[in-house]
């Protein structure tokens, strides 16, 4: 029998919320039955390729985004060295009209276009030159794909509604996570101290990349009236990213050095949630659905974000608390410390079992994904050629 191939397009495999998320794909979708690629925008090795490659999938470079023209060769020559593919799942935002026009010539009859992020608020500040490159993207998503998928309601109205020139059919998909991993953690006590963080510390925790749209920068200014208030707080800082070290100097200006613990990339984020944090803060200015926010609830941890971040994340609500941008760090910090000692053994169970009751487990999401694939298949792919189904 022949899976349906799958060609997903992303940046790079490395250690993000959509990335991680089709990494649990990977592992969890029925691979007799549909075979998974990824076309990526580098050919520096990420995070994730070596498992990708032992889970017998490919990782197919194609560089030269920035150059339409090139990018163009690049990516017919990828697509023809690959298997011949069913479907391309794009991840790539407003460029996946580009891309999903590439996969049109290509004669790839199923394209799906997949909205991770509401940027509507960043589109609408846009100038002339990046307000052009908006219309003809969403022209292409509107005239190539398939179909339109999307982490939110927020997410896909950014990407496909008509008053976005799109007009596309879209579903939501729930970006399920590994709750299993949430079910044990490590000696408190023992993680900390590998941090050189005190057992009796309140420590902050931060996931996501050093982007502008992280706002690690307003972080940092929280941090500092926290630490004002209640003097033995610690931050987790996990990830990396262009912005890092200049959030680095911004730490070392303020004389917090000796409190922030950056630690990169990790694959033990449940467990740096469940014995080393004491509370997440994310100040985003935008989001798509956070899936750190799902992590986050998952280990039990409150969580303090700001007021942009859609509400469909808040699936333990008594642990979320929402802040408006606009408010001082002064006032963060205020609703961070009033967070303290909400954290208990019985609160992470009673959250981890609604969210095994809810749609973001990642046995769910595959589920509506397979199906997805499956209904598209029966309408887009010949009959002789779906052996898979």
């Amino acid at each position: 029998m022949r899976p349906l191939q799958i060609l997903h397009v992303v940046g790079a495999m490395n250690r993000g919320g959509a990335e991680t998320w089709l990494m649990h794909v990977l592992r969890a979708i029925d691979r007799d039955r549909f075979h998974m690629d990824f076309l990526v925008h580098t050919d520096t090795p990420a995070a994730y390729d070596e498992e990708i490659v032992s889970l017998g999938s490919q990782v197919l470079s194609c560089l030269s985004p920035s150059r339409p023209w090139i990018y163009a060769r690049n990516f017919a020559r990828a697509v023809r060295h690959g298997l011949p593919y069913d479907v391309i799942h794009s991840h790539v935002h407003h460029y996946s009209g580009f891309i999903l026009r590439l996969a049109h010539r290509s004669h790839i009859p199923i394209r799906l276009a997949h909205s991770h992020n509401d940027t509507s608020e960043v589109d609408r500040c846009s100038g002339w030159a990046r307000r052009q490159y908006l219309h003809i993207s969403q022209e292409w998503i509107r005239r190539y794909a398939t179909t339109g998928v999307a982490c939110s309601a927020e997410a896909g109205s950014a990407l496909f509604s008509p008053s976005r020139g799109t007009s596309l059919a879209w579903r939501t998909l729930p970006l399920g996570i590994d709750l299993a991993s949430f079910e044990a953690g490590s000696d408190r006590g023992q993680l900390r101290s590998s941090l050189g963080i005190p057992t009796e510390a309140f420590v902050i925790g931060h996931v996501g990349r050093f982007m502008a749209q992280k706002n690690h920068h307003f972080l940092v200014d929280i941090l500092l009236e926290t630490v004002k208030r209640h003097p033995l707080t610690f931050v987790i800082l996990v990830g990396d990213g262009p912005l890092r070290s200049s959030v680095e100097r911004k730490i070392e200006t303020l004389g917090l050095t000796k409190v922030v613990r950056f630690l990169g990339l990790r694959s033990d984020v449940p467990e740096l949630m469940l014995s080393a944090m004491d509370a997440l803060v994310l100040p985003s200015l935008h989001e798509g659905f956070p899936v750190v926010l799902l992590e986050a609830q998952a280990a039990g941890l409150p969580c303090v974000v700001s007021d942009v971040v859609t509400a469909e994340v808040d699936v333990v609500n008594q642990l979320v608390s929402r802040v408006a941008l606009q408010n001082s760090p002064a006032v963060w910090a205020d609703a961070i410390l009033a967070t303290r000692g909400r954290k208990t053994r019985h609160t992470q169970r009673a959250a981890l079992d609604t969210l095994w009751q809810s749609p973001y487990s990642i046995q769910h999401s595959v589920t509506e994904l397979q199906r997805l694939y499956t209904v598209l298949a029966e309408r887009h792919v010949p009959s002789a050629s779906r052996t898979y189904s």
